[in-house]
């Protein structure tokens, strides 16, 4: 293996905006990775992220902010000069080219020597295993050795930060898990700063060592991926950030540090809410289906339970998924470890509970 570049630096982005006419895709901005961070910007199609990352790269002009590269105010520097390598969904490979000569690209326009070039290329096609295939040409790769092929000549010019669109979208599942791991290697390997664009959650969750989600233009909450599922700021990331129940209720109050949610189904106790509600507002008991017990109606009430009838049960091999239906809430999921000693049947009545910590209090979306 080669030697470690040398240590890429930071991203700022302070106060970004940008409009396309009259439309708002990026609004007032902020974020700042650390030096040889997996920053995500993380959001649905159409937030403004690919926006934003092309701004950090200088594809995009932008009406307001300032973009800074290391201490480098990099606002009004051209694309080109700014040392920040960009890595496309579409891997914009050269089909006339071999591997060697896609990833040497970038090089020979720096004006880097022939013998250079290729070291440098070896070396990069050597970290994404790659190597042995330097004479091919892309129409002989697959979907992942291409885009390991774009990773390369994104590595061969040594950034100070590597910028990543979607890269893994046009992989199949299995692809796409593959690579998740080879990104891992790749950057523990190069201790590269990487800011990467999905709308992947699982992709987020799973690489990132901090998230900024984007709802509209803006970053509504960033964290590390673990605070950022258990702990959502608002409903958005909670719905957003994989699968959860939503159970709708008249928030009573706190005792205890605890949230009080009166429910037609009776009681429940979750954590305080992030924002002030006044009591009796509208509001919404969120729960992960991983956080969610099921125990026989039989048995005693549990703490914080409600009554339910199971509707569905699916087997999942290493996991069991059961759905039940709550009376005034509708569906609610429970997701386990299957249990030999007990199964599931639709028709049965169960208490389905929830520690109070496992759950969060937020202000009902109306709209629904």
């Amino acid at each position: 293996m080669g030697e470690r570049p040398r240590m890429s630096k930071p991203v700022r982005v302070e106060h970004v905006t940008k409009r396309f006419g009259r439309v708002t895709a990026v609004d007032d901005a902020s974020f700042e990775t650390l030096p040889g961070e997996m920053f995500f910007l993380l959001g649905p199609s159409g937030c403004g992220k690919t926006t934003l990352l092309r701004a950090v790269a200088g594809l995009a002009d932008i009406d307001a902010g300032e973009v800074f590269i290391g201490e480098r105010r990099v606002t009004a520097v051209p694309a080109h000069r700014r040392n920040a390598a960009m890595v496309f969904q579409n891997y914009a490979l050269w089909p006339h080219m071999t591997v060697l000569e896609n990833v040497t690209f970038g090089l020979s326009l720096r004006g880097v020597g022939r013998r250079d070039r290729r070291a440098a290329g070896m070396k990069a096609l050597d970290i994404v295993q790659m190597d042995a295939l330097a004479a091919r040409k892309p129409n002989q790769l697959s979907g992942g050795q291409q885009q390991r092929v774009a990773l390369a000549r994104a590595l061969a010019v040594e950034p100070d930060c590597l910028l990543l669109d979607e890269p893994l979208s046009n992989l199949d599942a299995k692809l796409r898990l593959e690579m998740r791991s080879e990104l891992r290697r790749i950057h523990r390997e190069t201790a590269l700063t990487m800011l990467y664009v999905t709308h992947d959650q699982k992709e987020a969750l799973s690489l990132a060592d901090r998230v900024a989600l984007m709802r509209d233009g803006r970053i509504i909450q960033t964290g590390p991926p673990r605070e950022m599922y258990l702990r959502p700021a608002s409903r958005f990331a909670a719905a957003f950030l994989g699968e959860a129940t939503f159970l709708r209720g008249r928030f009573q109050g706190t005792e205890n540090g605890r949230a009080l949610v009166e429910t037609v189904a009776g009681p429940l106790k979750a954590r305080e809410p992030a924002e002030r509600l006044p009591e009796g507002a509208a509001c919404d008991v969120v729960v992960r289906p991983e956080a969610v017990e099921l125990v026989p109606a039989k048995t005693i009430k549990p703490t914080n339970g409600l009554r339910a009838e199971v509707r569905d049960v699916s087997f999942l091999g290493e996991l069991e998924q059961v759905t039940v239906a709550v009376a005034g809430h509708g569906d609610v999921k429970s997701v386990g470890v299957p249990d030999a000693a007990r199964t599931w049947a639709a028709g049965d009545a169960v208490w389905l509970s929830f520690a109070p910590e496992a759950a969060g209090v937020f202000p009902a979306d109306e709209t629904e």
